[in-house]
């Protein structure tokens, strides 16, 4: 129950402050709101969010049940032979829990907001196509969500291994992914995590429910990819 626990709050803080900062602070604010409004965050603020809170979570629960906070983490975990089956479907449900939970408490910040309504893709929800940042093709959002995710697996087990620097891997894990949000924010927002885009999609509603399909299935396919490449040509023998 402590490693599951723990993966809930560390998906549940992914979320709250990764689309947070998203949400909150990503834009800029009116300066007839604020005199001298300062300008929001921007794509590398964003990007420095979700990278720092897997930064700080790996750290504060990664000794409990390897921080995980992403499904598609833990799928390739249990294909490579790191966990089990029974504690793979308990993490997948807390992480989905925790980010149903983070989006749920950012929705409830935000319709306090002044003239705040829902919009698609709401509450830094996922997607593609016509309307949506950058506008790309499903192709496109498809291929760069699966090696995106490729790379971050990759990134995970090679510093996770004996091969690697355990007191780093923290934050070269963390690191890596604000160089992948840096690459994917204006292609899909960029996912890399299941439970990341199901949450926000939950409240969002509208097409962000309707794209949800593709951010559960290339970072699967891309965590799977990467266990087997990893086990096939670089795991570390006895």
């Amino acid at each position: 129950m402590k490693k599951m626990l723990a993966e809930f709050i560390g998906t549940f803080s992914l979320v709250l402050f990764g689309c947070g900062a998203a949400v909150v602070a990503g834009k800029t604010i009116p300066a007839a709101i604020l005199a001298d409004a300062p300008a929001g965050i921007g794509v590398l603020g964003i990007a420095l969010a979700f990278g720092l809170a897997v930064v700080v979570m790996a750290y504060a629960i990664g000794p409990i049940s390897g921080c995980h906070i992403n499904p598609a983490i833990t799928v390739a975990m249990l294909v490579a032979g790191k966990i089990n089956g029974r504690d793979c479907a308990g993490y997948i449900i807390a992480q989905f829990a925790g980010a149903v939970t983070g989006s749920a408490v950012l929705y409830a910040i935000q319709s306090g907001a002044p003239g705040f309504s829902m919009g698609e893709w709401a509450l830094g929800a996922n997607g593609w196509g016509p309307g949506y940042l950058g506008g790309y093709s499903t192709t496109s959002a498809f291929l760069a969500e699966t090696i995106l995710t490729f790379l971050f697996l990759f990134v995970i087990f090679a510093t996770t291994s004996r091969l690697g620097n355990s007191t780093m891997a923290g934050l070269a894990i963390g690191l890596t992914l604000v160089l992948i949000h840096l690459v994917g924010i204006h292609i899909t927002g960029t996912s890399v995590n299941p439970a990341r885009s199901f949450g926000p999609a939950i409240f969002a509603g509208g097409k962000a429910l309707s794209q949800l399909w593709l951010f559960i299935a290339a970072p699967l396919v891309g965590g799977i990819a990467a266990a087997l490449f990893w086990k096939g040509l670089f795991e570390p023998k006895n």
